[in-house]
């Protein structure tokens, strides 16, 4: 099977076999799904190698997702019962309902050094990393497990990690005198930098294609037609069909962040002429979609076909930062989001929450249709959903809200109420749960953050 005829396999550093057909084009290589009659073929006499780092035992990557919501949740109706027949969900999980049986309710866990150094940027820069951050003009924290894990099995793959975010980051200093940049960021390279974070849908979809100069102007898909045309004849019925759907997706999204990407493109003008820092500028005038609810679902889209096509397997997506500014009139809700939390019994803030649990849900639901194997994606990956704090009103980070969704391979049980609340500090480590997660995906690690036992989960 030639690259003209029908793409080739990816091979990881490791020798690990990724099962990942590329159509080549003119200067673009696009990563399809799996196609069984195809990869199949290919790999005929090949004996499995054991499972590597980051790969089930069949040889599919294991991917990581991290979804962050900031100020807190009504806890009024962020709740979940392990039912009789099935898990019952409170209002504000309702989106979840099609796949709570791949979901963790995990409630109880605190990360420990956002507890007791004041409100915000403490409880925010060290939720993926457990680290006591440092005040005052120089960042210190700690790597998050995003880029850990990234920098374990990230080689295998285009990009080690996609990070992206649906609101600028911001700068200054909180009356904490911590840096804003801990209210902006949850993914962390090292202890004082954090991974430079990608708001504009346009440019992280071109980064999955490397999508540079003068390519923007001919549709990716047009440049590996011919390609894509040969693969299709060697296809079976069922993949032609997979890779019908596949490519139509692609597509759709393209037009989309061409729409948004002539967008920005005048608001760089703008900020060129008037001299504005292009970060500083509010939506739309910054070329970000006015819309939050287009932002938010586009990002999301650009993360589930990362992870289709196996161009990343770990990201990170900041859905809103910690102080945000974002409103919310699709919900009738008039408050700012972080004004709003400082009511967060209301029913205005349970919209709110229950907005946010629906982007994961989404996500999720497109994963869970997206056929790996006997499995689906969704199924070889961890989806997290975390939240800086308990009680926007109180502040309150003794415990933070946490969605896991999706069974790593088989390698978590799913479909469970897990309570840490009433188990003692030293075992209710939101940092247990990371290490607990990292050993999952094959790594030998020993500790992370200040924890040295993985949880049980």
């Amino acid at each position: 099977m030639t690259d003209r005829a029908a793409g080739r396999l990816q091979s990881g550093s490791s020798g690990s076999f990724s099962r990942r057909l590329l159509l080549q084009g003119a200067g673009v290589a696009v990563a399809l799904p799996w196609l069984e009659s195809l990869t199949a073929r290919e790999a005929r006499g090949d004996e499995a190698p054991a499972p590597a780092a980051g790969l089930t035992e069949d040889g599919f990557p294991l991917r990581m997702g991290v979804l962050f919501m900031a100020c807190g949740v009504n806890a009024d109706h962020w709740w979940a019962k392990q039912g009789d027949a099935e898990m019952e969900l409170g209002k504000s999980l309702a989106p979840m309902a099609p796949l709570r049986s791949k979901m963790n309710f995990v409630s109880g866990l605190f990360n420990k050094n956002a507890t007791g150094v004041g409100i915000h940027p403490g409880q925010t820069g060290n939720i993926l990393s457990g680290a006591a951050l440092q005040k005052g003009a120089e960042l210190r924290g700690g790597i998050s497990v995003d880029q850990v894990l990234a920098n374990a099995i990230g080689a295998e793959t285009v990009q080690s990690s996609l990070v992206l975010g649906c609101e600028q980051p911001i700068t200054g200093y909180h009356e904490t005198n911590f840096s804003m940049a801990y209210s902006s960021h949850i993914s962390w390279q090292n202890a004082t930098s954090p991974v430079p974070m990608e708001v504009y849908p346009s440019l992280a979809f071109d980064s999955l294609f490397d999508n540079r100069g003068a390519k923007r102007n001919r549709s990716v898909l047009d440049r590996v037609k011919e390609h894509a045309e040969s693969l299709r004849r060697q296809a079976s019925a069922g993949d032609r069909a997979k890779l019908d759907e596949y490519l139509t997706s692609v597509r759709e999204v393209e037009k989309r962040v061409e729409r948004l990407r002539k967008q920005q493109d005048q608001a760089a003008d703008r900020a060129r002429v008037t001299g504005t820092p292009l970060p500083t500028m509010d939506r739309p005038d910054n070329g970000l979609p006015e819309d939050i609810r287009e932002h938010m679902r586009l990002m999301c889209d650009i993360v589930a076909m990362a992870f289709q096509t196996d161009k990343t397997r770990v990201a990170t997506l900041l859905l809103c930062r910690d102080i945000s500014g974002l409103f919310y009139p699709f919900l009738d809700v008039r408050k700012a989001h972080h004004s709003g939390s400082h009511d967060d019994r209301s029913d205005d803030w349970e919209k709110v929450t229950r907005y946010y649990v629906s982007q994961l849900a989404y996500l999720a639901e497109r994963l869970d249709k997206m056929q790996e194997g006997e499995r689906t994606v969704l199924d070889h990956s961890c989806l997290l959903f975390v939240n800086n704090m308990w009680s926007g009103s109180r502040h309150d980070s003794s415990k933070v809200p946490l969605l896991t969704v999706g069974g790593l391979g088989n390698r978590m049980q799913t479909g469970r109420v897990l309570d840490f609340a009433g188990q003692g500090d030293k075992r209710r480590k939101l940092c247990a749960l990371y290490l607990a997660l990292l050993q999952r995906f094959g790594l030998s690690a020993r500790e992370f953050g200040d924890a040295d036992q993985p949880l049980e989960i």
